[in-house]
Order: C-alpha cells, then structure tokens, then sequence
C-alpha cells in the first residue's frame, strides 16, 4: 500500500486531533481542549525529544503506534518538515491501514493526537528535529506497537 501525503490542516486532521500552530503575531493561543486523560492517576508529562532525520524515500514501515490512555503532543523547538502518518481503528481492533492518511507538516505546526489514536512514529524530513512532548503517565504501559502490513509514504 502506498500512502501520498497531504499538507497538514485542521480539517483533514480533525478525526485523529488538533493542529498546534505556532502563533506569527504577538499574543497567546490556548490548545487545552485537545488534551486528553482517561486515566485519574496519570500527571502530567513534559519532555524533550531529538529526532535525526529520515532519508529514505519513499518511507517504508510495518508499525503503528498509539497510546490508549492519553492525548500526546508534539511541539515543534528546532525541526523543519515533518511526516505524519495516522489510521482509524479496525472493527476488528488495531489500525484500519486502508483508511491511513499522511501529512507533511511545516516546522511551525505541531499535533495533539487524541488518546487511542493509532499513529506511526515521530519522522522528521529535512533535518534532525527537536520537538517538546506533552502526555499523561501513570507509571503503567500506555504504548501499544503493533506490526501492520507493509506500506510506504511517498515523499516530495
């Protein structure tokens, strides 16, 4: 399965979240209502993470990802394009790939992926990246990884 990319918006990355912005003017923009918690024990979860950048292309993977108790944020401090990649949940359980949507995003948007939303790993594209997270631990498993029929992501 082959995957083209998209320009990331709110709109068509609605069903798996938010889109973070980066404010161009003076002034705050409140992200709060894309948070999530399921679980009244979790704290909150603030850390910094460093990604070197992906060159193959097109991108080839065989895993998702997600985190069934908590929304996760990816801010972006020092990165240039990105990828994400997102799939629905199957009626049987695991990721729908045949509903997988990716998108490219600039380095001055970052996402919020609700809880339990399936997602492929952090990749970044036109150069090492750093990024601030923002999740929910509780000192239980949280990460769920799951193998997936092999599928790529052209990339321009």
């Amino acid at each position: 399965m082959e995957i083209t990319p998209q320009p990331l918006t709110q709109e068509a990355f609605a069903p798996f979240g938010d889109v973070i912005d980066v404010p161009q003017a003076a002034g705050r923009t409140y992200y709060e209502q894309a948070l999530g918690n399921l679980r009244s024990e979790a704290r909150p979860s603030l850390s910094m993470t460093f990604r070197v950048e992906t060159t193959d292309r097109p991108l080839k993977s065989e895993t998702m990802e997600r985190h069934e108790f908590s929304s996760q944020s990816f801010v972006p401090v020092d990165v240039g394009r990105w990828l994400i990649v997102v799939a629905p949940h199957a009626k049987k359980g695991g990721p729908d790939m045949a509903g997988a949507k990716a998108f490219i995003a600039n380095g001055q948007q970052g996402v919020t992926y609700k809880p339990d939303t399936w997602h492929h790993g952090l990749t970044t594209l036109d150069k090492p990246g750093r990024f601030a997270v923002f999740m929910w631990r509780a000192g239980s498993k949280d990460e769920e990884f799951v193998p997936v029929a092999p599928f790529t992501v052209k990339i321009p």
